[in-house]
């Protein structure tokens, strides 16, 4: 298996929140590596410490398909191994065959996480696609950390469908590199509800790449402002695998403008990309609630990322890495 280098002219591109579909080709290459790596593991500790656990689950038999279809179309043998939430499985069936507890790894999860359940919506403006899954059944949702429907009715998934369209309207006329990276690298939404208040939420899990959660949204822009924010939270979550940006956790906790407590420094930094895309975002948009938010997220963004190349907490990649975040955000500022 090859190994991956991130060239630096991707690397710096993806700091400024620029890294587009070019630089997400760069992070799905070493997502699928990735995943071979962990199926292999999973594997190999089923036989050996759980055999009857693998035999009753068809382990085999699901792998052998995966073969299949790794011979006969690479396209779908990639698509498979790029389903969100394999990453998730595999680390949870790992951490259990290395346990001494009775506790079973649920290894037939990985035929159902491959089984096509959701609703694929299919969308264009301005001639450029985007095709990605709503996941409104399938297992591992929960991981997004907020309550899940259940299985989405016709007028729910043709009302999702309308917002999508709408959103992703707004996303390439105005927001073109991130329409880009979405189209991309997204392949699964996963409706959430939102708070008891009402207010909307929308999540990324780490190792769920290629997935966001968002609630049903008030309106087309929060729809594409969220998706811009979740997804650059799922590439920072794909470069690290990649590029060590920050140290093991040193127990050290830091201020987030945008939280009422503590972070380490690993979850801060993950804030801080977000947030680039957040004033990103604002910054394109017009009228004087843009600019109030524009000027809001760009005085926090800075703030945390002068808080992280204070601290002793990054790597010297992860510096650099920062010091060309916080660049791009003082161009904004000044242009």
């Amino acid at each position: 298996m090859r190994s991956h280098v991130v060239p630096r002219e991707t690397f710096l591109a993806l700091a400024r929140g620029r890294g587009g579909a070019e630089a997400v080709a760069v992070l799905r290459a070493g997502q699928l590596s990735k995943r071979r790596l962990l199926l292999g593991a999973v594997r190999r500790a089923a036989e050996e410490r759980r055999p009857r656990a693998a035999r009753r689950a068809r382990l085999a038999e699901t792998y052998d398909e995966l073969e299949r279809l790794r011979c006969g179309s690479r396209e779908r043998w990639e698509a498979a191994l790029l389903r969100p939430y394999v990453d998730l499985w595999a680390a949870d069936c790992l951490r259990v065959m290395h346990t001494e507890g009775d506790e079973e790894p649920w290894l037939g999860g990985l035929a159902e996480l491959l089984t096509d359940t959701g609703h694929v919506v299919r969308l264009e403006a301005a001639g450029r696609r985007f095709t990605l899954r709503i996941d409104d059944r399938g297992p591992y949702r929960e991981a997004h950390g907020a309550p899940v429907p259940g299985p989405l009715g016709q007028e729910l998934l043709h009302r999702w469908e309308e917002a999508l369209a709408e959103a992703w309207r707004v996303l390439v006329h105005r927001h073109r590199w991130h329409a880009e990276a979405l189209s991309a690298g997204l392949s699964t939404l996963v409706p959430l509800l939102p708070r008891p208040d009402g207010t909307s939420v929308s999540s990324a899990v780490r190792r769920g790449y290629g997935a966001v959660g968002v609630s049903f949204p008030p309106d087309p822009e929060r729809l594409a402002l969220a998706l811009v924010h979740e997804f650059l939270h799922v590439q920072l979550g794909a470069l690290l695998d990649l590029v060590p940006l920050h140290r093991l956790d040193s127990g050290a906790r830091f201020h987030a403008p945008w939280r009422p407590d503590l972070r380490p420094a690993g979850a801060l930094l993950q804030g801080t990309y977000a947030h680039l895309g957040v004033t990103d975002f604002w910054r394109a948009e017009d009228g004087p609630y843009a600019e109030e938010q524009y000027a809001h997220w760009c005085e926090r963004t800075l703030g945390a990322a002068e808080t992280l190349l204070g601290s002793d907490e990054l790597t010297s990649d992860g510096r650099e890495f920062v010091t060309e975040l916080r660049r791009t955000v003082v161009g904004w500022s000044k242009a």
